[in-house]
């Protein structure tokens, strides 16, 4: 296809070469190739991946593990503590790592959770799990997540209300914190117009290099996914909505849901997608004015289990991203897939596998499921963290060196 393209756009600068004159050509030839260039462009997918995974081989997905790695427990409960434990979320702050999650006794969504936070100063040692969050009798609340700013630790908590209609939907509210042990109330979580924002704030927040912050909430009525930024950098305040077409879906939740970005080489913004319809692939979408406008999602043809990922870039800008890339419901193994420039992924990683690396779920629970649910990643000082949930049970993260990441 980009051949044929090619051969085109060369047959139309030959027409312009023997029909204008002499002192429109070069305009004529430069509008051209511009054209043809932003042609290109749109028909590319925002991203592609290379053939990397061999489904003949579900534990490994016949992938090798990164070197240097390491796997740490931060939690693990026994029979009389919380047993059921999802959406780990890590964060540094003042010279401590954090780890947010919510937690049950047993079920997910159950009326008893809580969100939870535990911190480490060398990572191998945390904190016995502390609230955040108390019992809620009018829903549940479930963690959203951390920012940072000057000397202030974020948390943000999502809050989804008891529904009478069966509509699943809520919003976003915030903690705050100066010494990440005494917290306060901030209230809910600000548009630029100064009224709350009417969703459930997505947990991958982080910035572009000019500091503007990118995550996406789920708007309401039901759950829509949309891109948000703001440029206050506090993260509580200031959001603004970006433009983002969706793909028919339901009437209440969007097909395209719980995303995270990366950013590639050319400065544009990939906002991938868990594909709610069950392809099994990521959705798509990019941006390349920083957040205002996005395109229509689409698929791309890598596999997902349809599940929240994580996605960024490391320091030297290498684009990576975190999931299971089965093409079913499995949700091992758990892996790291590279990109020197976000355009083509053509390295892949094992970070957990299946078989004996997966500990047995010892603990039954509603919705709980083998294998490493929901990662989320932060770059700290050497590293990149990425904290999961494994069997929604015990609350794990993994570390690997930078150094062993780069291109």
């Amino acid at each position: 296809m980009a051949f044929e393209h090619q051969n085109q756009v060369a047959t139309l600068v030959d027409l312009v070469n023997h029909s204008l004159p002499a002192c429109v050509l070069t305009s004529a030839r430069l509008l051209i190739w511009m054209l043809a260039f932003l042609c290109n462009l749109s028909a590319q997918q925002p991203f592609q991946v290379d053939s990397l995974f061999d489904k003949r081989q579900p534990e490994t997905l016949g992938l090798a593990f990164v070197n240097s790695l390491e796997t740490i427990t931060i939690f693990a409960p026994d029979s009389v503590e919380n047993r059921y434990n999802h959406g780990v979320v890590l964060f540094p702050f003042k010279g401590k790592l954090y780890a947010q999650w919510q937690s049950a006794k047993e079920d997910e969504d159950a009326p008893d959770t809580q969100v939870f936070y535990s911190c480490s100063e060398d990572e191998r040692q945390w904190s016995r799990p502390v609230a955040l969050t108390e019992k809620w009798t009018e829903g549940i609340r479930t963690s959203g997540g951390w920012w940072g700013y000057e000397d202030t630790l974020v948390a943000y908590i999502n809050c989804w209300p008891n529904s009478e209609n069966g509509v699943k939907e809520g919003y976003a509210e915030y903690l705050f914190s100066v010494d990440g042990f005494h917290w306060h109330k901030g209230g809910a979580v600000m548009s630029a117009s100064g009224k709350a924002i009417p969703g459930i704030i997505e947990q991958d927040v982080h910035a572009l290099p000019n500091g503007r912050i990118v995550t996406a909430f789920h708007l309401q009525p039901g759950l829509k996914a949309t891109p948000f930024y703001t440029d206050d950098p506090s993260g509580i305040r200031g959001w603004k909505a970006g433009d983002l077409p969706h793909l028919p879906g339901e009437p209440t939740m969007s097909r395209e849901i719980e995303p995270s970005w990366f950013r590639r080489k050319d400065s544009c913004l990939v906002m991938v997608f868990r594909d709610q319809q069950s392809s099994f692939k990521k959705l798509a979408s990019v941006s390349c004015d920083q957040g205002l406008t996005w395109t229509l999602p689409e698929l791309v043809n890598t596999p997902d289990s349809r599940a929240k990922q994580s996605a960024g870039n490391l320091p030297d800008g290498t684009a990576f991203m975190v999931n299971n890339p089965t093409g079913n419901k499995n949700r091992f193994p758990l892996v790291i897939t590279l990109s020197p420039d976000g355009c083509i992924f053509n390295k892949a990683f094992l970070l957990r596998s299946g078989g004996s690396d997966l500990q047995p779920m010892r603990f039954s629970g509603k919705y709980k499921r083998p294998g490493y649910s929901y990662p989320k990643s932060v770059v700290w000082g050497d590293f990149l963290y990425v904290g999961y949930a494994t069997n929604k049970e015990d609350v794990e993260l993994t570390r690997v060196p930078l150094s062993v990441l780069g291109y």
